[in-house]
């Protein structure tokens, strides 16, 4: 039985919508293994499919219920966020503008110089909500925005930039891997178009490579980020998608509780000797926290950075002294990881290189804060 719309989003991902499977009634929804579907004498499609490439009924349960959490008009599972992303960019035609952020994910950002390069497509890049503005007082087709942004997790005006793109002509795409819709959801701010690396929080084990993107509306733009997927058979195989919509039944419990501790971590270190500055929303003295407050509800992510006095090297040794959190690349699962990211992105990097990446897991934030506290202590002593 379908739930009520008025449950909570936190009840509807738990119960998976409330869907049902017929004829068994399985709680949990079967694997969908079937690429290819049977016509019927008449050759007409009683099942309503045609091929896997083109709609597997293994992602049904995942964007019925990503639709609902973003309160869009249709979602599309991809095989990765980069696929979700680049889906994006080949549904654009020759000739267009894109803008977008210089602090975003650096691997969509390189791929994306790349692109507009190969494709005669206009790239611009803004710093921020001023520069932004003054982009859009000329024509673009694409507006990106990630918000908060890796890894310094700064904030933009969602409603904003939805103002802007569309005054210039343009659809707004958000990147809300970090925030998820636990904490914000764009299209209800304006945005046309969410996109998720599903790898991350959506999943949230570490065990599924995966993106997402959601729309406000099933328009033409659509029907060619559609066209993208099948033609260019970026698609999800059917054991990964049931394994991401496992993880989406614990979503709000997990992101609540990791985003409670990034800020009792936060809040802990913010005047820590050791350190030169915890970059945090939820920190009163975060240059985008009002912006923040307006924009996720109830909560500010589980993603923080500190960046530690000492510089490079010193950023490395307290890397090298945790004991619980994980150093790994990656973010939103259950356990706690930390990177040293400015060498990881490499030449060209506008990460400063004393800083630390801390992805929050769910694990007891006094364990956490103690790892971090030796680790500290260790890098600084002779």
């Amino acid at each position: 039985m379908q739930h009520d719309a008025k449950l909570s989003p936190a009840t509807l991902a738990a119960q998976g919508t409330g869907a049902t499977p017929m004829p068994h009634r399985d709680i949990v929804p079967p694997i969908h293994l079937a690429t290819t579907f049977e016509r019927a004498e008449d050759g007409s499609l009683p099942g309503g499919r045609i091929y896997a490439r083109d709609a597997s009924p293994a992602y049904d349960p995942a964007e019925a219920l990503l639709c609902e959490l973003e309160g869009g008009a249709r979602a599309a599972l991809f095989a990765s966020g980069m696929a979700a992303a680049s889906a994006v960019l080949l549904a654009l035609k020759p000739g267009a503008r894109i803008v977008a952020p210089h602090d975003m994910y650096w691997s969509l950002r390189n791929w994306m110089i790349g692109f507009a390069a190969n494709w005669q497509i206009a790239l611009d890049f803004y710093a921020d909500a001023a520069e932004l503005a003054a982009l859009l007082q000329r024509p673009a087709d694409l507006v990106w925005v990630e918000t908060p942004a890796n890894p310094t997790w700064e904030i933009l005006d969602i409603a904003r930039a939805a103002e802007l793109a569309h005054a210039a002509g343009a659809r707004l795409v958000v990147d809300s891997t970090v925030p998820t819709p636990v904490f914000t959801r764009p299209l209800a701010l304006g945005a046309d178009v969410v996109m998720h690396s599903a790898t991350k929080y959506l999943n949230g084990h570490s065990d599924v490579v995966a993106g997402v993107l959601v729309t406000r509306a099933e328009d033409d733009f659509w029907a060619r980020i559609k066209t993208a997927r099948a033609a260019g058979g970026a698609v999800l195989g059917p054991f990964e998608a049931w394994l991401l919509n496992r993880g989406l039944r614990t979503l709000f419990p997990r992101v609540r509780t990791a985003a409670a501790s990034a800020l009792r971590i936060a809040q802990h270190f913010e005047h820590h000797p050791a350190l030169l500055a915890v970059l945090y929303p939820g920190l009163p003295s975060h240059r985008g926290h009002d912006i923040a407050c307006r924009q996720m509800e109830g909560g500010f992510g589980a993603m923080l950075s500190l960046r530690v006095r000492g510089g490079e090297d010193a950023a490395r040794r307290v890397a090298g002294a945790v004991k619980i959190f994980r150093r790994a690349t990656s973010l939103g699962s259950v356990e706690s990881l930390i990177e040293h990211r400015g060498p990881i992105e490499g030449p060209g990097t506008r990460c400063p290189l004393d800083l630390l990446r801390l992805s929050v897991g769910i694990e007891d934030s006094d364990d956490l804060i103690a790892d971090l506290e030796q680790a500290l202590q260790q890098a600084n002593e002779p």
